[in-house]
C-alpha cells in the first residue's frame, strides 16, 4: 500500500509540474511564420505547444492565433513578435507576455471568464494589467496602443501614472517623443483594426487538425530535396521530405485547413527557388 501512495503522489506531482510547464499552444497560423527558441528560428506549426521565453513571429499577410491554458486567445496580426516572458499554471494563471511589434488581441471566451487569472501585456512602452475580456492593441514605429473592446483594463505608460480603461472603445496610447493619452474611437475603426489580427478567408493558414498539403516538388536525390525543404523552413514554412515508394522524394507542406487555404500557400511558394510545378491536394490523396 506505502508503494502504491508513493506512486500515486509522484504521478500527481508530475502532473503538477506538467501542467505548470503548460503556458500556451498554438491553434492556427497563416504562412510565414516562426517559433524563436533557445537563439533559433523555426517554422511555427499548429499544435506547437509554448513555453516561457519562447517567441512567435509573422511575416507579411502572416497570422498567428495561440490558446493560452487557461482559456484565453491571442491573435498576432503581419509582422507582429509575441514573447512570453514568464508563465504560471497553478491555482491562479499567470503570465507576461510582450508584443514587441505589430497587433494583437486577447480574447477570453464566456467559459474562461471566471478562471482566476493574472496577465500583463507589455506592449513596447505600455503595459496593460489584463481585467477585460476583449481587448486589441498594436506597436508601431510611431505609437504604441491599447483598446478596450469589452470587460476592463488597467494601462500603464512608462513614467506616468497608470489608467483604467473601463468603458468599450476607450483606448490609450503613447506616441513616439509624446505624451500618452486616454481616448474614444470609432466602432468603424475598431472594425478595420479588428481585421488585422484575423486569419484572413482563403488565406495560406494551416489549423490543428489540417488535411490538405501543398507539394512544392519531386526530386530524384535526397540532397536536393533537403535542400528545398531547409530554404522553404527558412522562409517560414514548415517543409517535410517524403520518401515515396518509387524512390522519388517529395517536398511538402501539410495540416492545410482546406483547399482554398493549400491553393493560397502555393501561391506564396512559387517565387522560392527549387519549387516547380507545385501541387495542392488532400494528405494522401490525389494532387490537383
Amino acid at each position: 500500500m506505502k508503494t502504491i501512495a508513493m506512486g500515486l503522489a509522484a504521478a500527481a506531482a508530475c502532473a503538477a509540474v506538467s501542467a505548470a510547464a503548460q503556458s500556451a499552444r498554438v491553434q492556427a497560423v497563416q504562412y510565414p511564420a516562426w517559433l524563436e527558441r533557445g537563439g533559433y528560428a523555426v517554422p511555427l506549426v499548429p499544435g506547437t505547444v509554448l513555453r516561457a521565453e519562447d517567441g512567435v513571429r509573422t511575416g507579411a499577410n502572416a497570422r498567428a492565433e495561440v490558446r493560452l491554458a487557461e482559456g484565453s486567445t491571442v491573435k498576432l496580426g503581419e509582422n507582429a513578435r509575441l514573447r512570453i516572458e514568464r508563465v504560471e499554471n497553478r491555482s491562479i494563471f499567470r503570465a507576461a507576455l510582450a508584443v514587441l511589434g505589430g497587433a494583437f488581441r486577447f480574447t477570453t471566451q464566456a467559459i474562461a471568464r471566471h478562471q482566476h487569472r493574472d496577465i500583463t501585456i507589455r506592449v513596447s512602452s505600455i503595459t496593460a494589467g489584463i481585467r477585460g475580456t476583449d481587448v486589441w492593441g498594436k506597436s508601431t514605429d510611431q505609437r504604441d496602443l491599447v483598446c478596450l473592446l469589452e470587460g476592463k483594463v488597467s494601462v500603464v505608460a512608462q513614467g506616468h501614472e497608470p489608467v483604467t480603461l473601463d468603458q468599450p472603445l476607450d483606448f490609450y496610447q503613447q506616441p513616439r517623443g509624446g505624451e500618452p493619452a486616454k481616448a474614444r474611437v470609432d466602432p468603424a475603426q475598431v472594425e478595420t483594426w479588428s481585421k488585422e489580427t484575423e486569419i484572413s478567408p482563403g488565406g495560406a493558414a494551416a489549423r490543428i487538425g489540417g488535411t490538405w498539403r501543398v507539394v512544392a516538388s519531386k526530386f530524384e536525390r535526397r540532397d536536393a530535396a533537403l535542400e528545398l525543404r531547409a530554404r522553404l523552413r527558412t522562409s517560414g514554412y514548415p517543409a517535410q521530405v517524403i520518401d515515396e515508394k518509387n524512390g522519388v522524394f517529395v517536398v511538402q507542406v501539410a495540416g492545410l485547413d482546406g483547399e482554398a487555404q493549400a491553393r493560397a500557400l502555393m501561391a506564396n511558394l512559387r517565387d522560392i527557388p527549387g519549387v516547380t510545378i507545385p501541387s495542392v491536394g488532400p494528405t494522401g490523396g490525389e494532387e490537383r
